[in-house]
C-alpha cells in the first residue's frame, strides 16, 4: 500500500500485487481512526474506491505519475532516518512531564486574568478567607479555579507552610458562593483541620464566612452506610449507592 498526501490534493491509496494494480482508494479522508470513522471527528470527508480493474489501474498510473515527479535523492532519506532516530531515542522523564504541561497549559499564557476567572459578583473578595491570603496565594486560588473550570480538576502542590489549606478554603468558598455543593475528603487524622473552619468555635478565624461544606474521611469512599463524624452516609444526598 502506498500513500501520497502532501504532494496530491487528496490522499491516495493503491494496493498492488506485483505489477498488477488490484485496488485503489482516493479521497479527502485521512488514514486515521477519525478519517476511517472509528472515532468521533468534527471534519467531514469523502472517499472513492475503484470497483473495476481498469479504474484501479488508471488511478494507479495517475498516482505513479505524481510519484515520479517528486524530487528524489539521499537527502530526504537521511532526513527521515535522522527523524526516526530522534523519535526512537531514549527520552528523560522530565521531557515527558514538560511536554504534558505544555500540552495542558500551553494556551494559558504567563499570567491569568483574575477578573476573567473569578466572578466578582460572587462576593469572594469580601470574604474573610480571601482577605487573609497573600498575593501569591490569591494567584494560586485563581489558577486553581481556572483549571477546575477548564480541565475539571486541579492539584495544589505548594511546599509545606505556604498555605495550601487556606488556598483550598478560598476555592471552596468561591464555589459555595455560587451555590455549588462541596465535599471535602481527607484522612481521618486531619478531619479536625477541615471541620474547625465551619464550626461555631472561638478558634475559628473564618467563622464569618459560614462554610457549609461536608467533610468525610477518604476511607468512606468504600462505604455506603454507617456514620462518619456527624454524617449518616446512608442519607447523604448524592452519595453513590
Amino acid at each position: 500500500m502506498r500513500k501520497v498526501g502532501r504532494a496530491l490534493p487528496q490522499a491516495v491509496y493503491v494496493a498492488c500485487d506485483g505489477d498488477a494494480t488490484r485496488a485503489a482508494v482516493n479521497g479527502a479522508c485521512a488514514f486515521t481512526t477519525e478519517g476511517l470513522g472509528l472515532t468521533p471527528a468534527a471534519d467531514f470527508g469523502i472517499a472513492h474506491a475503484a470497483e473495476h480493474a481498469g479504474e484501479a489501474s488508471a488511478l494507479g498510473a495517475w498516482f505513479d505519475g505524481h510519484w515520479a515527479r517528486l524530487p528524489g535523492g539521499p537527502a530526504a532519506r537521511d532526513a527521515l532516518l535522522e527523524r526516526l532516530d530522534q523519535v526512537a531515542d531514549h527520552k528523560a522523564p522530565s521531557l515527558v512531564y514538560h511536554a504534558i504541561l505544555r500540552h495542558v497549559l500551553g494556551g494559558v499564557g504567563d499570567t491569568l486574568d483574575e477578573e476573567r476567572v473569578v466572578r466578582s459578583a460572587t462576593g469572594i473578595r469580601d470574604t474573610a478567607v480571601w482577605k487573609k491570603l497573600y498575593r501569591f496565594q490569591r494567584d494560586a486560588v485563581v489558577g486553581a479555579i481556572d483549571k477546575l473550570e477548564r480541565l475539571g480538576g486541579c492539584i495544589i502542590a505548594d511546599s509545606v507552610g505556604l498555605g495550601k489549606t487556606f488556598e483550598a478554603l478560598a476555592v471552596i468558598k468561591y464555589y459555595e458562593l455560587r451555590n455549588d455543593r462541596v465535599l471535602v475528603l481527607c484522612p481521618k487524622r486531619l478531619r479536625d483541620n477541615w471541620t474547625l473552619p465551619k464550626a461555631n468555635d472561638r478558634r475559628n478565624t473564618l467563622a464569618a464566612d459560614r462554610f457549609h461544606y461536608d467533610v468525610l474521611n477518604h476511607t468512606d469512599l468504600s462505604r455506603d452506610d454507617g456514620v462518619s463524624g456527624d454524617v449518616d452516609l446512608a442519607n447523604l444526598i448524592g452519595w453513590p449507592t
